[in-house]
C-alpha cells in the first residue's frame, strides 16, 4: 500500500511540472546529442563519471562486473529516464556499464550544468526527486523478486516489465534484440535454466520469439 501509495503521488505531481524535454531545449551549452547503436557501450565500468545521460529512445540496461568477471544487470532504463547520476553525489568513476539493448537516442549533460539546474530550478529538483522514488520503488520490487520469488517466476516478471504490461493500460512487444543470456543476467540464473523456462513458456502460448 505505501508503494501504490508513493507512485499515486508521482503520479499526481508529475503532471504539473515540466518534462526533461522542456527543460533540456532551454539548455544552449554543456549537453551533446548522441545517436547510439545497438549493443554499443554509452559508458563502461570504472570510467571517469562526468557526466549523467537523458534517454529520449530505446532501452539501456546498466551491468556491473565482479572482479571474477560475473556480470549481473541491475536495471533498465528506458525512454524519459535520467541515468548515471550518480556523479551528482560524488561518484568520480562509473560504477557500471550502460550498454544499447536497443538503437538509443540520448542526450547527454554535464555534470555541472546538472548541478546549476538542481540548483536554480526547482523544476528540475522536483522532477528528479519524482524519478528516483519510482527508481527506488522498482528496486524495492526486485529484490522481493528475487528474495520471494523463483527462477522461473522472476523470468517471467522481467518479461513483463520488458514488454511494459501493466503500464498505462498497454502492452507492447519487446523490441529489444534481447538475448538468453542477457535475460538470465538480469533473473540471477543460467542460460540454460532460461532456455528451459522460455521454451515451457512457448509451449505454453504465453510467448512467441524467435
Amino acid at each position: 500500500m505505501q508503494a501504490k501509495a508513493v507512485l499515486e503521488y508521482t503520479n499526481r505531481n508529475t503532471s504539473k511540472i515540466p518534462s526533461w524535454e522542456s527543460l533540456l531545449a532551454g539548455i544552449s551549452a554543456g549537453k551533446t546529442n548522441l545517436e547510439v547503436g545497438m549493443n554499443r557501450n554509452i559508458f563502461l565500468q570504472g570510467e571517469r563519471a562526468d557526466s549523467l545521460f537523458y534517454l529520449r529512445q530505446g532501452t539501456v540496461k546498466l551491468a556491473v562486473t565482479s572482479e571474477e568477471g560475473k556480470d549481473a544487470i541491475f536495471a533498465l532504463a528506458e525512454a524519459g529516464e535520467l541515468f548515471g547520476q550518480g556523479c551528482l553525489v560524488g561518484q568520480h568513476l562509473r560504477t557500471a556499464t550502460a550498454n544499447a539493448l536497443t538503437d538509443c537516442s540520448l542526450v547527454r549533460i554535464d555534470k555541472t550544468v546538472m548541478a546549476s539546474l538542481l540548483h536554480e530550478q526547482h523544476a528540475v529538483s522536483e522532477l528528479l526527486v519524482m524519478q528516483l522514488l519510482r527508481r527506488n520503488i522498482r528496486y524495492e520490487e526486485d529484490l522481493v523478486d528475487h528474495l520471494s520469488n523463483s527462477s522461473e517466476q522472476r523470468l517471467a516478471r522481467s518479461l513483463l516489465l520488458l514488454a511494459h504490461v501493466g503500464r498505462e493500460g498497454k502492452t507492447e512487444a519487446v523490441s529489444a534484440k534481447v538475448n538468453q543470456e542477457t535475460l538470465a543476467q538480469m533473473v540471477g540464473t543460467t542460460r540454460s535454466r532460461v532456455s528451459h523456462f522460455m521454451n515451457k513458456f512457448r509451449e505454453r502460448g504465453l510467448v512467441d520469439y524467435n
